[in-house]
């Protein structure tokens, strides 16, 4: 009785199963590695460009619907409301610090809202 795979070839075969599972580990390896690379390109410092320029510094939730928002242009500051209604321009808040200055001691959120609110009702 002859088999269709003789003994001198179980070796080549082998060999075979090896070096295809051998390819096959690595496509799934570069596969997760590129997955893991595009969710965390951000982390890995490889951003496009300049700096944004315009940040959320802060948010204070005040409800459904509604929010207050420090938001940060270059050096300027500016403190925003978000209803249903739309968004408005509560107060202008002192510039930010710059970098080659001494520091100044910055507004919390709470400061800078309690201002704002002395400044409406007086």
């Amino acid at each position: 009785m002859n088999s269709p795979v003789s003994i001198s070839s179980a070796p080549d075969m082998a060999a075979s199963v090896l070096r295809m599972a051998g390819a096959l580990g690595l496509v799934i390896a570069l596969f997760l590695g590129a997955v893991w690379l595009f969710k965390n390109w951000r982390r890995l410092g490889f951003h496009r460009g300049p700096a944004p320029k315009l940040n959320v510094l802060e948010v204070k939730s005040l409800g459904q619907r509604h929010a207050i928002y420090v938001v940060g242009y270059e050096q300027q500051r500016l403190l925003l409301a978000s209803s249903p209604a739309g968004i408005a321009l509560l107060s202008h808040l002192p510039e930010a610090a710059e970098e080659n200055t001494a520091p100044v001691t910055r507004l919390s959120f709470a400061d800078a809202f309690q201002q704002v609110l002395a400044r409406k009702q007086s």
